[in-house]
């Protein structure tokens, strides 16, 4: 009799923080994962400050029989975390599980419609895009690649119809969000919009929101919208296709 392949377990790997905000963010994207495909079972594993760590929900799910695995890291750029950590701890887990490590999150045009969702929650419409510059706030990174990356999607973003867009970055590289907003009132913007190019509450965030002081407005972090949710899922499908390479296979 045919039976139904069984489905890769979708592990979430996020950085972990101090701040309580940050894990609470995370558990509540993860649940809206679930809530968008019925069956599928998701876990979250942390890499550092919170518990579970990833390896000790590696280890329950080879405990449990699971032999299939999607390991997806909650991260939108291709930085240390994505290069290092996570393939090392991956490295490490039981020899019977077999990992298929998911791109991370960004860049995507979904991760751009995100910005936009949250943007417009924090009072702007689509009328105001042409007179308001916006500055997309990450964490930083030392990684070259990462910044690259930052300032493409920024360049990207622009040509959607918004007065002009400016990476800034709250560590590691230049320029902070404080400069980028006067930059932006420089250059005539009506008004100057700063969007959190991160996912969850924590120390960075907070500084970015510090940095937006002088700005008309300041939206949330990416946190569980519903297009970073969907964008979890797309790496997941991506990831479980045959023609990818297992980690320990």
């Amino acid at each position: 009799m045919y039976s139904k392949p069984v489905r890769p377990v979708l592990v979430v790997i996020a950085h972990g923080s101090r701040d309580p905000r940050h894990a609470a963010t995370v558990h509540a994207l993860v649940r809206r994962v679930r809530s968008l495909r019925r069956g599928l079972r998701v876990e979250t594993g942390f890499l550092d400050f919170n518990i579970p760590s990833v390896h000790g929900v590696l280890e329950s799910l080879a405990a449990e029989g699971v032999r299939d695995v999607v390991a997806l890291p909650l991260l939108l750029t291709r930085a240390f975390h994505a290069k290092a950590d996570i393939p090392a701890v991956l490295r490490d887990a039981p020899p019977q599980l077999r990992i298929r490590q998911a791109e991370v999150l960004g860049p995507s045009p979904l991760l751009l419609s995100a910005l936009e969702r949250r943007l417009y929650e924090a009072g702007l419409t689509p009328a105001d895009k042409s007179s308001t510059g916006v500055v997309l706030a990450s964490a930083g990174s030392s990684d070259p690649e990462a910044i690259a990356v930052i300032a493409e999607i920024a360049r990207e973003w622009r040509h959607t119809g918004w007065c002009a867009v400016r990476p800034a970055f709250a560590s590691a590289s230049l320029p902070r969000t404080e400069d980028a907003v006067r930059e932006l009132r420089d250059l005539g913007c009506a008004r100057v919009a700063v969007a959190p190019y991160v996912l969850a509450p924590g120390f960075l965030p907070d500084r970015i929101a510090r940095g937006a002081a002088e700005a008309d407005v300041l939206a949330e972090v990416l946190g569980p919208a519903p297009e970073v949710a969907r964008l979890l899922l797309e790496r997941y499908d991506a990831a479980r296709t045959p023609a990818l390479t297992a980690v320990g296979a």
